[in-house]
């Protein structure tokens, strides 16, 4: 692997001082990097912070700077590009990135010598059914998790759950959680739902404080499509939610309104250096220890 590019988050003034320190010494080492611009874009009506279209053609990997934000939305920018993905942690937690500042010139020098495997994660498409028609079937991508959560005040909301078009359940709750297994240990996790090995070709559902001591996580396959459908909790007064797609408020629904959520063909590839298993990993950023 020779040809690289680098996507940052360029608000932090130390990440931009990283990534001229790697094309550096990228090109010292004979390989080929370049910076991308970074900037909020809007197309299709979905933010992005990275043009795909200006990545060279014989990239061969894209190396991104920031904490697991930054790594979720280049996700979702490169999302069809099939460009695989190298996390270099600049934030704290930084779950999905693979590397550590401290080892960044050995992680350089592995990638060099081809010293590398790719993990594919699945990812989650997101569309309306009942909305407009400029906006029918326009699509958001996310790594982690789709949320229906309720809108500003303290009531529940209701929402029916199919899958593959049967009714599955109805949850009265302030929110549901779509999660892939890469979402599974964020906010899946905080709202009680289980952790899923990055490999498992399934989605988890989950409830945000369902007003029932029966209704818990249901985990589905990776092929079924699930569709939601927000209710009515009170007769005369419709419920209110706000869909979030891996952390970007995309827009609001009422009452009747339906999205569709599948997992497309399109996967983010992550590049894996070290042989440190997911449960060590699990056990270091979750447990500290």
């Amino acid at each position: 692997m020779k040809r690289f590019c680098v996507i940052t988050n360029r608000d932090k003034e130390d990440s931009n001082q990283k990534a001229v320190y790697i094309r550096e010494y990228l090109e010292q080492k004979g390989g080929k990097c370049c910076i991308l611009e970074n900037r909020r874009v809007i197309s299709e009506g979905i933010l992005h912070y990275t043009d795909a279209d200006k990545i060279p053609e014989e990239t061969e990997c894209a190396l991104v700077l920031g904490g697991d934000g930054t790594m979720i939305q280049a996700a979702i920018d490169l999302v069809h590009s099939r460009l695989p993905i190298l996390g270099i942690n600049m934030g704290t937690v930084g779950f999905l990135t693979e590397v550590e500042q401290q080892n960044l010139e050995h992680a350089l020098d592995l990638l060099l010598a081809d010293k590398y495997t790719i993990e594919n994660r699945i990812m989650l498409r997101q569309c309306g059914l009942t909305q407009s028609d400029a906006e029918r079937g326009k699509a958001c991508y996310a790594l982690n998790d789709v949320v229906l959560s309720k809108r500003g005040d303290c009531r529940l909301i209701t929402i029916k759950v199919y899958i593959n078009n049967e009714l599955a359940d109805i949850y009265r709750a302030d929110g549901l959680i779509i999660s892939t297994p890469t979402g599974s240990t964020g906010y899946n996790l905080s709202a009680g739902g289980p952790v899923m090995v990055p490999d498992t070709e399934a989605t988890v559902i989950t409830p945000i404080c369902a007003h029932s001591l029966n209704k818990r996580s249901l985990v589905v396959s990776a092929r079924d499509r699930i569709v939601l459908e927000l209710g009515q909790t009170k007769e005369f007064q419709e419920d209110t939610a706000v869909l979030v797609v891996d952390g970007r408020t995309v827009r609001g629904l009422s009452t009747g309104e339906r999205l569709e959520i599948c997992v497309p063909e399109d996967q983010t590839r992550l590049i894996k250096l070290s042989g440190l298993s997911f449960y060590k990993k699990m056990r270091d950023k979750l447990n500290g220890n």
